[in-house]
Parts: C-alpha cells; sequence; structure tokens
C-alpha cells in the first residue's frame, strides 16, 4: 500500500518548492519530511537574525569540517538550516544567480537542458524582483528579491573606489552581465527574510493532498531491487514508514543526501562494506565532487565612528529596534554582505572569478562573531569557481552520526593564485583615495602582508568557507563514472529516486547558491509533474 504519490525529504530551499508545485495537483499525494522544528524564530523572520542563527543550536545542523593540513589543521564550521526552509531560513539572505557561462558549463558536459537560457524561465518564475522591468528578471514570483534598502556612504565610497581603480558599478548583477560594483540583492520583503519556507510551503501548508512533518529525522530508503519505494524516518523516537508510488526525492542538501544514499546501501562498495553496509546499488560518484566556496576575511579599522560595531549595541540599537519594529527599516535589514564586487582577475578572463563582500562591521573571532567595539569593515574575499574537490562520506552506520567533510581547499595551485590575487585586488580598492577620510590602518592581514607568499599563509590559516555546498551527487550522463544523476534528476540505475538539491551541480555556481538551488527545485518540479502525467 502507497501512502503517497511522493515523498520528499528536507523542506530546505529545494524540498519547499517542490512541495508548493507537486501538491498544486489535488489528486497527487505529498509527504514533507524535515528533521529540524518549525520556522517559528523571531530571528528568522529578521534578516539581520541571520547573525545569531549561523551558531544556533536549534536551527542548524552546525556540521564542521574534517581537519586538513592545507587549511591549518582547524576545523571549520558548516552552518546548514535545520528548520523548514532549511539554509534559506538561516542563511545571510543574499541573491546571486551566478553567470550564463555556469550553466552553459553544465550543458556542455552532457546535460541537455540546462543551459542558461533553458534555465532562466525557472529563475524569473520563482521571483518578484522590486525594480522589475528588466526582461531576464521575474515580476510575479513567490519569491520577494529586493536591494539592500539602507545604503551607507562607507558602501558607497567602496563602489566610488572601486570605480577610480577602473572597475565598473553595476545596478543588477542578476541580469546575465555579473561584472562589477554596487548592494546586494536580498531575498526579502517588506524588511522581512523570503525564505522558501515562508514565501512557497506556508501560503499552501493546509492543502489537503500535502502533510509536512518537522522533527522527522530520516534513517534510510526502502528499496526493492532497483527501485526506490519509500523512506524509513522517526519522529520524536517513535519510528515510521513511509511509501511512495511514483517517486522518493532528496533534498537534504549536500552533506545529508550522500549521507542518505550511502546509508541505504548506494555508493562505493569498499566503503559501505567497511561500515557493514550491504551494497544495493554501485554508484562510485556518490559523496565525490565536494565543492565549496572557501574566502579569506580582511578588515580595517576605520576613523569615524559610522560603522555597525558602534550601532548594533547600547543605545544606537534600541533606536535601531524602534526603527525595524515600526518601519522596517534599519541595520536590522541588512544581509551577510551590504555592497557586492564581482572582478576578474586577469585581463584574458572572460568573466569574473573573484566575488567580495563589504560589510560596515568587523569581528575578530569568526566562531563568536561578536563585533568589534572600534570602528571597523571587513571585506570578505572569495574565490568563485575553485577547481579544488573534496568528498562527504559516512563515519558510521549510524543515521545521527554527522558524516567526514574533507573540503581540500586550496589543493589546486590556481585556486590558491586566484585568491591571492583577489586579496590584492581587494586592498588596492580600499587604499584607492575615496577610502582616504575613513580609513586608519589595515587589521588583516595586516600591512607586513606583502609577497605572495604571506597572503597564502593568510588564506590558510583564517580562511573560511561561505557554506555553498554542493556537487557531491553530479548531474552527469551515465557515461561519466562519476555522475549520480541524469539530466532529470533520476539517480542512475535506480527507479523512483531523485536528489533535487545543491548535490546535484557539476560544477559550482559563480556566487551564492541558493538561488540557483531554487531554479534546480523549479525545473525538477516539472521534471516530475512531466513523468507523472506519462
Amino acid at each position: 500500500m502507497h501512502n503517497w504519490d511522493y515523498i520528499i525529504v528536507g523542506a530546505g530551499s529545494a524540498g519547499c518548492v517542490l512541495a508548493n508545485r507537486l501538491s498544486e495537483d489535488p489528486k497527487k499525494r505529498v509527504l514533507l519530511l524535515e528533521a529540524g522544528p518549525k520556522d517559528k524564530s523571531l530571528y528568522i523572520r529578521i534578516p539581520a537574525g541571520f547573525y545569531k542563527l549561523l551558531t544556533s543550536k536549534k536551527y542548524n545542523w552546525g556540521f564542521e569540517t574534517e581537519p586538513e593540513a592545507g587549511t591549518g589543521n582547524r576545523p571549520i564550521a558548516i552552518p546548514r538550516g535545520k528548520t523548514l526552509g532549511g539554509s534559506s531560513s538561516i542563511n545571510g539572505l543574499i541573491y546571486v544567480r551566478g553567470q550564463p557561462l555556469d550553466y552553459d558549463t553544465w550543458a556542455q558536459f552532457g546535460n541537455r537542458g540546462w543551459s542558461y537560457e533553458s534555465v532562466l524561465p525557472h529563475f524569473k518564475r520563482s521571483e518578484t524582483y522590486v525594480n522589475g522591468g528588466d526582461p531576464t528578471r521575474g515580476t510575479d514570483g513567490p519569491l520577494g528579491v529586493t536591494e539592500t534598502t539602507e545604503q551607507h556612504e562607507l558602501l558607497d565610497t567602496f563602489i566610488d573606489a572601486a570605480a577610480a581603480c577602473g572597475y565598473p558599478s553595476n545596478a543588477d548583477y542578476n541580469n546575465g552581465n555579473q561584472e562589477g560594483f554596487g548592494y546586494y540583492q536580498l531575498t526579502m520583503r517588506d524588511g522581512k527574510r523570503s525564505s522558501t519556507a515562508r514565501t512557497f510551503l506556508h501560503p499552501i501548508a493546509q492543502r489537503p493532498n500535502l502533510k509536512i512533518e518537522t522533527e522527522a529525522f530520516a534513517s534510510g530508503l526502502i528499496l526493492e531491487d532497483k527501485r526506490a519505494v519509500g523512506i524509513r524516518y522517526s519522529v520524536r523516537g517513535q519510528t515510521h514508514e513511509a511509501r511512495a508510488a511514483q517517486s522518493v526525492i532528496l533534498s537534504a542538501g549536500a552533506v545529508q543526501s550522500p549521507q542518505l544514499l550511502e546509508l541505504s546501501g548506494i555508493g562505493q562498495p569498499d566503503l559501505l562494506k567497511a561500515h557493514g553496509i550491504t551494497v544495493q546499488h554501485e554508484l562510485h560518484g556518490v559523496g565525490e565532487n565536494y565543492r565549496d566556496h572557501y574566502g579569506t576575511r580582511m578588515r580595517w579599522r576605520l576613523k569615524k565612528p559610522n560603522t555597525l560595531n558602534e550601532k548594533a549595541r547600547g543605545l544606537p540599537f534600541l533606536r535601531e529596534l524602534m526603527r525595524y519594529a515600526f518601519f522596517r527599516r534599519g541595520i536590522l535589514t541588512y544581509g551577510a554582505g551590504c555592497a557586492f564586487g564581482f572582478v576578474k582577475t586577469r585581463g584574458d578572463m572572460e568573466t569574473p572569478d573573484i566575488q567580495f563582500h563589504l560589510a560596515h562591521a568587523s569581528y575578530a573571532d569568526p566562531a563568536t562573531r561578536e563585533l568589534e567595539r572600534d570602528p571597523g569593515m571587513t571585506l570578505a574575499v572569495c574565490q568563485m569557481r575553485p577547481e579544488s574537490q573534496g568528498n562527504i562520506h559516512i563515519k558510521s552506520p549510524d543515521p545521527s552520526v554527522p558524516p567526514a567533510i574533507r573540503c581540500n581547499f586550496l589543493s589546486e595551485p590556481g585556486d590558491v593564485q586566484c585568491l591571492v590575487n583577489g586579496m590584492k585586488i581587494g586592498r588596492k580598492v580600499v587604499e584607492a583615495a575615496p577610502f582616504d577620510p575613513y580609513r586608519h590602518f589595515e587589521l588583516a592581514p595586516g600591512e607586513n602582508c606583502r609577497s605572495d607568499a604571506d597572503f597564502e599563509t593568510f588564506a590558510r590559516e583564517t580562511g573560511q568557507t561561505l557554506y555553498h555546498i554542493s556537487g557531491t551527487a553530479k548531474m552527469g550522463p551515465s557515461t561519466d563514472r562519476m555522475a549520480v544523476v541524469d539530466e532529470r534528476l533520476q539517480v542512475h540505475g535506480m527507479e523512483g529516486l531523485r536528489v533535487i538539491d545543491a548535490s546535484i551541480m557539476p560544477t559550482l555556481v559563480s556566487g551564492n547558491t541558493n538561488a540557483a538551488v531554487i531554479m534546480i527545485a523549479q525545473k525538477g518540479a516539472d521534471m516530475l509533474l512531466e513523468d507523472g502525467k506519462g
């Protein structure tokens, strides 16, 4: 007896979109499972609440990487959303589609239907971009997208300083031309976070054919021969099974989707056998092709007390609380980055390869994120298309044990040079004349950092992930031994099983990943609905 037509594992950036689309047909029964609690926290609704959520134990899985020699033998935090909306409920709200080249590359790898021209309608369908008017942008989608509403003289100066260095301004980096400097676009509407839970799920949560189960922890797939027929999960200690007539869809994210595949006996035979797991289906790419954005955070002490360091405490913060409560304005509407820059590190490049995030705020310890008391600003420097690859694999057959995350950051010399060049460009911009009234001195890496070797050491010893985990169940044709899903997101060699989340990215998109994951879910929903008619 099949209880459902579709079972979706994970109510995150992808899962909420899928639940919305697949339940549109009242004849289709949809079960959505989320391991975390409901998204009731005030910190989720307030954009700047991400600052607290990235270290939350209730709404964040709190993964860490394995210590690696190439990054100072440090465990590096990997926040992942553990609530309705997943990471779209705890992230820094930055909305970046990436570059047309990203998706054209996917198509060139043999993934038909994934070119930029093919995926653009799915981006447009998802969003309502407040500035509208551009044919590449959506105007009536569920997801609110707006520019950073609170401009600031220091952020304006950043854009002016870039112009003084020969870099253009860019009013809309999501219209197919990414290069330049300006203010970030955020997943926000009316001063509130536009998570996929708030925009895609909550408005349709009462559909009689949709069941949403929170605190539902998936432990493994139910397989019959080479077909996925259901899922095992527990809710507050009670074990359950659910069966699907059409598809089980893994949307648990790039950490846990490959973990669930391996726990279910799908993956590399030697690894599975080492953990006492019976091999159900051999797929060598499960957990491989891990990619993430690795970046450094350069900091400056400033002359003028006009940064968030001062506004986020005491009486000034009380004023900001009132501004937000009554007008939905002020510093509480900021995301993780306020001003952006997308630049080429070499003149012969077709598209930018470095992304800057500027915030008029600074903290010394990334673990606590406690703002400094003196005025400061931070420039995050990120290489957008890293070649370095890692992997994610189970450490135990126990589903409650987090998998081992091995990033292998900066293992490719080209990645190192790109990041070093990016830091040099960032310093050049901040040392330009428009910053003279504000810039006091460089805190990190500091004025003694001059050589490429100095910059590399700083990057390896202090760099952090930007939390854009992807690629661990990559999409590719059957001729690619490391491909896990095909162009229709079906697991190779399995029936009734799809992966639809950031896991499927063959290569990392150029920028923050949330927009791309929402697009993947929209396109995946179309495929499921097409197959359901057959």
